[in-house]
């Protein structure tokens, strides 16, 4: 029977799923699954959604290294394909040869045998963590004395499982901690590829190389945002850049990308939102009319008219505008005067 104590650390697991701070939401976690069941080990891990490496998020008792290298090793072995399997998480305890299949039983393999018992573990409760439907991690608890994980432990542990999938996925709340518009679509960008974000279409811009460019070139900048406007087929997006500042390492390693389908603002033509972005970048008409290859009394006539849909009464109030609303279509060349700042020396994210 589950106990007052029991519960009332499930009910807490169950609400660090909305903190912003995920590494301390994870540790606390662990604390609580502590007050849940005997441990004297437990290890708390998230698969990296680009390499599909198993990385600690939290740890009592185990080194982020050694818990790393321990499941590096376990998902080669038929055990994790049980646990993955197995509605419940299974248990050296209740670890029973299935007479079917012939399969060995866990206490007496190679990684019981090489990696668990020399550790100093006789029982040990190994559970799948998944997320909107996706395998997002693995939580380990081990104890010293044998028989301690029944099926009752078991069942507790289970139904823990979909909250710790929650806290270890490194996607889970990316959209929602950088007030992403619930319409919008949306990826995580990293050197190593995309990742897909819960519940999220994926981002149209990044189909284009042009685009990817832009991307790099902001990682590579110290902004933190930068809010633009791209063509894509023949309508445009409304689209936002951000250096992920919260959540788990993989995302704090990543620029969001979102996009949300949406009009050119003020009625302005392509062309218009072109000089206009040349001009909030200080360019001169002469310059503008040189890059695009039009003569300077064209540009001018595109100053006024862009004048006149803004409702602007100089190139000064339109320029502002422009970087305020993120009226842009900038290139990589063009970050240094668009992108929003706030403090020095921020890192390169790749």
């Amino acid at each position: 029977m589950v106990s007052h104590q029991q519960l009332a650390a499930a009910t807490h697991i169950g609400m660090l799923t909305r903190e912003r701070d995920t590494a301390s939401a994870c540790a606390q976690a662990l604390d609580e699954l502590r007050r849940a069941l005997p441990l004297d080990a437990a290890t708390l891990l998230s698969i990296d959604p680009i390499t599909g490496a198993h990385l600690q998020v939290a740890g009592i008792g185990y080194t982020a290294m050694t818990s790393e290298s321990l499941a590096a090793e376990f998902v080669s072995t038929p055990w994790y394909a049980n646990v993955v399997r197995q509605p419940l998480p299974p248990s050296i305890t209740e670890d029973a040869e299935d007479a079917a299949s012939g399969a060995q039983r866990f206490r007496n393999g190679w990684f019981y045998a090489e990696r668990v018992r020399p550790a100093g573990f006789r029982d040990a409760l190994t559970g799948a963590l998944r997320h909107d439907g996706r395998l997002v991690g693995l939580v380990n608890v081990s104890v010293e004395g044998p028989g301690t994980y029944d099926t009752e432990a078991r069942r507790l542990l289970a139904s823990i499982l979909p909250a710790l999938g929650v806290l270890a996925d490194p996607t889970a709340h990316t959209g929602d901690l950088h007030d992403v518009p619930a319409d919008a679509a949306a990826n995580l960008v990293t050197a190593e590829g995309v990742i897909g974000l819960p519940g999220r279409n994926p981002a149209d811009v990044l189909d284009d190389d042009q685009f990817g460019r832009l991307v790099r070139a902001f990682a590579d900048s110290d902004g933190l945002r930068l809010r633009l406007l791209w063509p894509v087929d023949r309508g445009w997006r409304r689209v936002v850049l951000r250096r992920c500042t919260v959540g788990s390492p993989v995302t704090r390693r990543a620029v969001l990308v979102s996009d949300t389908p949406t009009p050119l603002p003020y009625g302005l033509s392509p062309r218009e939102l072109e000089v206009l972005t040349r001009a909030a970048r200080g360019q001169t008409n002469q310059a503008i009319a040189q890059a695009l290859f039009l003569s300077p009394r064209t540009v001018h006539s595109h100053i006024e008219h862009l004048l006149r849909k803004t409702g602007c009464a100089s190139r000064a109030e339109a320029t502002a505008l422009a970087v305020r609303d993120g009226v842009l279509r900038p290139s990589p060349e063009d970050l240094a005067h668009f992108v929003e700042r706030t403090g020095e020396g921020q890192a390169r994210l790749w």
